[in-house]
């Protein structure tokens, strides 16, 4: 029989193996008692979610990565299937870019011809009849004459002005702008009256290189005066007007209307239009490519009558 004090030690053991297991519940509990009762309620660094791919934005985050901007191929820019008619280049001048700024500051009227530009191309010529052309000017005994070609003909904005013609070889001559060269008379070529090209080359030669530029001549080359001129059919209700014998090329044609004066519409064969009549016979007022302005008295609309002024335009 075991003696009580074996008996007694027993209990002892038994008490020491639970007194470890308690005290470890005990620190779980009070572990997980302090985590439910954090103020701030967000997980530990070991709770923490697995960080964001590289440029995705945080889920609850006030801040995003800036977007990329997507890639875009430029678009494509059409091409026409054949050059439209406004496109054709001017011919190319001779002389240094600030010499044509300096001309074109002194003459802001001026279309694609210039002063003070010396222009490239090509000479030949045809038979110019009676001297009448696209420009309506009539009937005419001077033979030094040309016609320009369509892209410097500009609506017959150069009707009228007279051009220096120069060949390789040193040799010159000075013509009037009557008529249009049509396509495919390129930019910068001239077609000349017979008379003007044989100053320049022999006839037979057909087709020379040449370079040209703009004058602003005097006596005898341009006339005292200019004229002005109602086309047919003219009257008080409708009237074409035209301006002959002007020492430099028109930019502009006015009528009085009412208080102030009213720019009429120029054609490609060199009338200006008042379409509804007003102006009609009454004062004129004619700009030149330099800004000269020239006021003309009442004519009377005499349609096909060139009626003499006493203006002219200064030379340059």
């Amino acid at each position: 029989m075991a003696s009580p004090s074996h008996r007694r030690r027993s209990p002892r053991k038994w008490r020491a193996a639970l007194v470890p297991a308690a005290v470890v519940a005990a620190v779980a509990l009070a572990a997980s008692l302090l985590m439910a009762l954090r103020p701030d309620g967000n997980p530990t660094a070991a709770d923490a979610p697995t960080a964001p791919v590289s440029g995705s934005p945080v889920p609850g985050s006030h801040s995003k990565a800036p977007p990329t901007a997507p890639s875009r191929a430029p678009k494509p820019t059409p091409s026409p299937s054949k050059p439209p008619a406004t496109t054709t280049a001017p011919p190319r001048a001779s002389n240094s870019p600030s010499a044509a700024a300096s001309a074109s500051a002194t003459a802001p009227s001026a279309g694609r011809i210039r002063p003070g530009v010396t222009y490239d191309g090509i000479a030949t010529f045809y038979d110019t009849g009676n001297g009448d052309g696209a420009c309506l000017y009539g009937p005419t005994d001077d033979v030094m004459t040309a016609a320009m070609n369509h892209a410097d003909y500009e609506t017959s904005r150069a009707c009228g002005a007279y051009v220096r013609v120069r060949a390789p070889g040193g040799a010159s001559v000075t013509v009037r702008i009557t008529n249009e060269c049509p396509l495919p008379c390129a930019p910068g070529q001239l077609d000349l009256s017979a008379q003007a090209f044989a100053k320049l080359a022999t006839p037979s030669a057909g087709r020379i290189p040449i370079s040209w530029s703009l004058l602003s001549p005097g006596a005898p080359e341009a006339p005292e005066r200019i004229s002005i001129r109602y086309k047919t059919g003219s009257s008080s209700h409708w009237c074409g007007i035209q301006a002959v014998g002007h020492r430099n090329p028109l930019a502009r044609l006015e009528v009085r209307d009412g208080g102030g004066w009213r720019q009429l519409r120029r054609t490609e064969y060199n009338y200006f239009l008042s379409e509804q009549g007003s102006g009609c016979g009454g004062e004129l007022r004619l700009t030149d490519i330099y800004g000269e302005r020239l006021t003309l008295d009442d004519l009377p609309v005499r349609p096909d009558v060139l009626q003499p002024t006493r203006v002219q335009f200064a030379a340059h």
